[in-house]
């Protein structure tokens, strides 16, 4: 018994992640179509997404990487571009409507300090205002993002079980026996432990002092834990410009680690992190980084950046939604 036709809905930006999900739903002989639809740019900068074919009914999924500015748009823009689509798909009379967004826009401006705003709570309330019954996205920033949402059900998938799977089956670059796991700061360290269960190897930690009142500003790194002569797999859910990657990086190095690697949910490389990033690969402190492919990159990404190795996480999306349309649980799949 499904919920309707397995419908999948591509925003502009969503697109080279919408396309993947599609082949790997194929793949598994589900049913699914792909619907035709399209974005509307008017000079004044105002967009509207248009459905071209009837979708009453149907079970729509609807893509959109918000983080993706190949095509010029911002997250703001690719923002709307989602709200418009699901209003569409709304209005077209959609049985059942849910959003896949790899990256939760605002994620992290999830708390109050001062006189400020919620935003994460305001894009919650916007996406399910414009009728979205469910949302679903990849290691958000804070899972209590999860209470931001009145009506609409939400849910967080999680990339280890994919990078894990990689880091097992490529030996000769991870040397288990040596390995040792470090989160960035504290609030990562649930997430590296769990990657010492699953790999069988040791924990150390990573605490930073950062003055909150200037962005992306890191005040001190210390390490807790061993790292000399080992190597060090850095575990964080996002790397956006990179500057506590870099300095704890640098840290680990300092005190004697090996080889470091990092592996991370959400590769943005937002700034100049990719110059950061490249530089340390080239001293030798760095010797690689692992992300996946919920975040866009060009074809030739990998090819001009060496040190960077991407894993797929679409196949882990098209099974969450196959699932969901055939009212299976996906419990399993979100441990």
């Amino acid at each position: 018994m499904t919920r309707g036709k397995l419908s999948i809905l591509a925003c502009e930006s969503g697109r080279h992640f919408a396309k993947k999900i599609l082949d790997e739903i194929i793949k598994k002989n589900g049913d699914v179509r792909f619907i035709s639809s399209s974005e509307v740019k008017f000079a004044n900068t105002e967009r509207k997404s248009v459905i071209k074919e009837s979708i009453r009914g149907a079970d729509v999924y609807i893509i959109q990487d918000v983080e993706n500015s190949a095509n010029g748009c911002s997250v703001d823009e690719n923002l709307r571009a989602l709200k418009t689509a699901i209003d569409a798909a709304w209005r077209s009379d959609a049985n059942y409507i849910t959003t896949i967004i790899p990256v939760f826009p605002y994620a992290r401006q999830d708390k109050q300090k001062g006189r400020e705003g919620i935003t994460a709570a305001a894009v919650a309330r916007e996406i399910e205002d414009a009728h979205a019954n469910r949302v679903i996205t990849l290691d958000v920033h804070n899972t209590s993002i999860a209470g931001f949402f009145r009506k609409a059900k939400f849910e967080d998938l999680h990339a280890s079980k994919n990078i894990i799977d990689y880091i097992k089956c490529h030996k000769k670059m991870f040397n288990l026996e040596n390995l040792v796991i470090m989160p960035p700061d504290l609030g990562g360290a649930p997430k590296a432990k769990h990657y010492a269960k699953q790999l069988k190897t040791r924990l150390v930690f990573a605490y930073k002092d950062r003055n909150y009142d200037v962005p992306n500003s890191l005040e001190s790194t210390q390490i807790v834990g061993e790292v000399k002569g080992r190597d060090v797999l850095i575990i964080d859910d996002m790397i956006d410009t990179a500057e506590t990657l870099i300095n704890v990086v640098k840290k680990a190095k300092e005190n004697g680690a090996k080889k470091i690697y990092v592996a991370c949910s959400l590769a943005l490389f937002n700034g100049n992190a990719l110059e950061k990033i490249t530089k340390a690969y080239e001293k030798g402190h760095l010797t690689a980084v692992i992300g996946t492919d919920a975040v866009y990159h060009k074809n030739d990404f990998q090819e001009n950046n060496p040190w960077y190795k991407e894993v797929s996480v679409a196949s882990y999306f098209a099974e969450v939604i196959s699932r969901l349309n055939h009212s299976k649980s996906i419990s399993k799949l979100l441990e």
